[in-house]
This record gives C-alpha cells, structure tokens and sequence, in this order.
C-alpha cells in the first residue's frame, strides 16, 4: 500500500462547525479505542529530565494536553485552532502553523497525537529539521498504513456513530499512515544521532520513540 497524503475534511472546516464538533467527538472514541492518550501519559514522565519543556503538536482541543498538566507535565499547545477555554492562563498556547513555527528552539520535548501522517514526505523533512536542532525526545502515535485498517473502520464506523468527515478522514489518515521506520527517516533523524524504536499495535497505530544520544 503505497503512502498518499489528500486534504482532510476537518481542516476545511471551522472549529465551531457542526460536523466539526461531531468529529471531535468521533476523535475521543477513535483515540480511547487505540490507547493514545493513555500512551503517552505512560510513556513521556519516565523520558522528562528536571526543566524539561514539552509542546504538543496539534493540539486541538487541548484534552491530551490537560491530562499530561494533571500529571504534572509542563506542556504547552500548538495547533491552528484558537486557544482552548479550559487551557490554564500559565501555559502557552501558540496558534501557528507547525510547519512555519519559529519557537521550536524553546522545547526539549516534541510530541504529536495523529497529525504527522497530514504532511508529505518532503514537508516531515522539513518539519524534522526544525524540530531536532533542540529536541531531546520526539514521541509520536500515528496510523500504521494497513488496508485491513481501512476495512475494519468503515465496518464498524456505524456502530460509533461516525459522520462524513470522520469516515473520510479515517480513509485518508490510514493511506497517509506509516510503515517500519519511515516515520523517523522522514523526520531525518540520524541513527548515529537518535536513539529510536517503532512499533505498531492492533488497533492500528504506529508509535515512535526518538530520544537523542547523549
């Protein structure tokens, strides 16, 4: 299965939009389902060092991130979308592309929820580049490119409820996915420079661990 990145309808869409409210809400069942949050809340706390900062990529409505700030995690936000209401006043939330955003430098910590698949092979380069001049750690959960992924959400997007935007969107994540090691090879991490695992899970993400050598 070849990779094809294709727009997704949600970023057409503005954040109060009814199908975007309901997506957001098919979201939160696709991410319980695949462990996501969960994973990153178990996996970030042993990999921060003392004055650690952390910026989420994407961060959408900002509910991963307020369950890491309930960990005690110091995580900030970046997404184009507006700043959340229940977001706390003494985190930043920085609405800018991630692609053209300048204060990578300030971050020891990059981590991304279900975003990097949107982006071409030449645009992860580019965003790597940015990243990893700072970086210590790169934690990302992304979909794994498996076709019987595709079968089985179009199965049982009924039983969730699913609308348009989620049923399309889910196609074009799962085709825009990764496989193997490409995740951190797009990103130009260097294995004579990072230390990095991928693994893939049964409910179909791919999840990467990068942490560079000291």
């Amino acid at each position: 299965m070849l990779r094809a990145c294709q727009p997704e309808l949600l970023d057409s869409l503005p954040p109060d939009h009814p199908d975007a409210i309901h997506n957001r809400r098919d979201l939160r069942i696709i991410n319980r389902i695949m462990g996501n949050r969960a994973w990153f809340e178990r996996t970030l706390p042993r990999l921060l060092l003392p004055g650690d900062r952390v910026l989420e990529l994407g961060a959408g409505t900002g509910e991963m991130g307020l369950g890491l700030l309930r960990l005690g995690i110091p995580v900030d936000g970046l997404d184009l979308w507006p700043r959340p209401a229940a977001w706390p006043s003494d985190r930043e939330w920085h609405r800018a592309d991630l692609k053209a955003f300048t204060g990578y430098g300030a971050y020891d910590v990059v981590i991304a929820n279900l975003i990097l698949h949107q982006f071409s092979t030449e645009e992860l380069s580019s965003l790597g580049e940015r990243i990893r001049r700072n970086a210590r750690v790169i934690l990302a959960s992304e979909p794994e490119r498996r076709r019987a992924s595709q079968v089985l959400f179009a199965a049982f997007a009924p039983v969730l409820g699913a609308n348009h935007v989620t049923l399309h969107d889910a196609r074009v994540s799962i085709e825009a996915g990764f496989r193997g090691e490409e995740l951190p090879e797009f990103l130009g991490l260097d294995p004579q420079s990072w230390l990095y695992s991928c693994r893939t899970t049964a409910a179909g993400a791919l999840r990467m661990v990068a942490v560079r050598k000291p």
